[in-house]
């Protein structure tokens, strides 16, 4: 053999190596910064939700009358949500889902919306966010399963005939996606997701190409096989279109054409692979979660006429 194929080999082997390496060491960085939620970081994100409310919808949630609600989780964490009760309800409920690093208070803009429309609402903190225990993140895949026990709650405590539609945003929009393709009740009526992801492992690739400009393809095997042995599950788990096609309940997209955390293509290709009852609202204006900002009386409208018309849930 030429001396020149064997020092191309030995190059390819410590290439080779040096990939392999790598990619073991970027998938540890990967699941532990993408998993793992501290104390710290639970309060910074119950500040953040706050803070990037308004103060008049700070100081409308600070006045509404609440109840603190708690359920345990399948594996023991102590969950915490808040209920609005609304007056003018007709028993009709909306239960909302926050997103990544933040808590329920992040909800309250919406909180609003829902009751203007006639609803009672319950915030939950998903698991490892706010006050609710846990420190590794479900991205909705975990979380859907906890949402099944606040739906059992909200019956047992509101009544046997209420209805119910969830809503969230980003992750929380995966987590009621999620959660519909899983046994419930008939009292679930509809689901609206806002700036949601169609599957968890291709949102994953895409965060770690496109916020940290690292190569996914080499990265995302190992954190997932790290998530499947120590978080109990796995990002690929994550098939959030099948779970709303297995579901079959009417939903209503919501997603901004300038989104660079969730791209808007995953409205599209969710609107499209569904035959479901459906509606698509994309905002020629607005970035993650931002539509309830930058039109929210567009936002309102286009909520309310899904709820009317396609679902019959408001008067």
């Amino acid at each position: 053999m030429k001396a020149t194929t064997k020092l191309s080999l030995k190059l390819a082997g410590v290439v080779g190596a040096a990939t392999y390496t790598g990619s073991l060491l970027g998938g540890a960085v990967a699941y532990n910064v993408a998993m793992h939620v501290s104390d710290d970081q639970k309060q910074q994100g119950q500040a953040r939700s706050r803070s990037e409310n308004t103060e008049i919808e700070n100081f409308w949630y600070d006045k509404q009358p609440k109840q603190q609600w708690l359920v345990q989780s399948f594996d023991g964490l102590n969950l915490v949500a808040t209920y609005l009760p609304n007056p003018k309800a007709n028993g009709r409920l909306a239960i909302l889902a926050h997103g990544l690093g933040h808590s329920r208070e992040q909800m309250v803009p919406y909180a609003r919306i829902f009751m203007s429309l006639g609803y009672e609402v319950l915030l939950p903190d998903a698991r490892a966010f706010g006050d609710s225990e846990g420190h590794t993140i479900g991205y909705g895949w975990l979380d859907r399963l906890d949402y099944q026990r606040w739906i059992a709650m909200a019956l047992e405590q509101l009544g046997s005939d209420t209805e119910i539609a969830l809503m969230g945003i980003s992750m929380g929009a995966a987590t009621v996606m999620a959660t519909s393709g899983e046994p419930m009740p008939d009292n679930v009526k509809a689901i609206v997701e806002d700036s949601g992801y169609a599957d968890l492992y291709d949102e994953a690739k895409f965060r770690i190409s496109h916020k940290f400009h690292l190569p996914a393809s080499l990265i995302m095997p190992m954190a997932n096989h790290l998530a499947r042995s120590s978080a109990g599950y796995a990002f690929s788990d994550g098939e959030i279109l099948q779970q709303v096609q297995k579901g079959g309940l009417p939903i209503l997209m919501i997603h901004g054409s300038h989104d660079q955390t969730v791209p808007v293509r995953n409205a599209h290709h969710l609107y499209n692979q569904l035959t479901q009852t459906k509606s698509l609202y994309i905002d020629p204006e607005a970035g993650h979660v931002e539509a309830v900002r930058t039109h929210p009386d567009r936002y309102q409208a286009v909520l309310s006429e899904f709820l009317t018309e396609q679902v019959g849930l408001t008067d």
